[in-house]
């Protein structure tokens, strides 16, 4: 799928899902502004696209809750690299506790990061993409936003406002020749299991709601994106595609 080219700036990009597809931007030829907050994972995500020499890769160390700094360096950035032609939201956090025990400073905390920095992520992309008529914005739910889901009612919220986001801003940005479309991936696993103290037991939980019974891998993250931010969607907008193993259907 065509995205050789292309600027991509992608929040989340050294994370447990964002380092593959990534790897799978670079490999397709785009340039891709990653940013995230976990040195170690940057760190590994540049030792593997050395591995492979690839090129076009553009760390960005910063703290998406911090939304008046993420403005100033994206702004920056956009300068460097001559404005972002697609944007993915992905970077989330995801306390979990019952919900009387949250405090409304969590649930705004967890807002800043999933929700606030990707509006300012969108902010900071559109100018390039209007004046050149032509960008993807991909935003990364959660099934969780379907179903519910105990002890992750901020995360919960988060999620269902990025697709509310996603179908707001398919509305108004079609004129000017920009896709919105989101994934809500299933239940994958990353670093967010660690929450769980029966893992065993998690994995038995994601197999039986599934239809597909294996656990989902990142490639199939990225498949899904790569389709989203590529010429080939460029029909498709303000929908959500569930990428779950059959989990969710509707």
């Amino acid at each position: 799928m065509s995205v050789a080219g292309r600027t991509i700036l992608y929040t989340g990009a050294a994370g447990g899902l964002g380092t593959e597809t990534t790897l799978q931007f670079l490999r397709a030829g785009a340039r891709v502004v990653a940013i995230d907050n976990d040195h170690r994972k940057i760190e590994n995500l540049l030792e593997q696209a050395g591995r492979e020499k690839l090129s076009g890769l553009s760390m960005c160390e910063a703290d998406l809750s911090d939304l008046t700094d993420l403005r100033s360096r994206l702004d920056t950035k956009s300068g460097e690299v001559g404005g972002f032609d697609i944007v993915i939201n992905n970077a989330a956090i995801y306390p979990s506790r019952p919900f009387e025990d949250y405090t409304i400073e969590d649930f705004q905390a967890v807002q800043r990061v999933n929700v606030d920095a990707a509006i300012v992520c969108v902010q900071a992309a559109l100018p390039h993409m209007r004046a050149q008529g032509w960008g993807r914005i991909v935003n990364v739910s959660s099934v969780t936003a379907y179903g519910g889901w105990a002890l992750l009612a901020p995360y919960v919220q988060s999620k269902g406002a990025l697709i509310g986001l996603t179908r707001a801003w398919a509305r108004e940005f079609g004129q000017y020749g920009v896709t919105v479309n989101a994934i809500a991936p299933g239940a994958f696993p990353t670093d967010a299991e660690k929450i769980h103290p029966d893992p065993e037991g998690y994995t038995r939980f994601v197999l039986e709601h599934q239809a597909l019974k294996r656990r989902g891998n990142p490639r199939d993250i990225a498949n899904a994106l790569m389709f989203f931010a590529s010429e080939e969607s460029g029909f498709i907008t303000g929908q959500t595609l569930n990428v779950d193993g059959g989990w969710v259907m509707h």
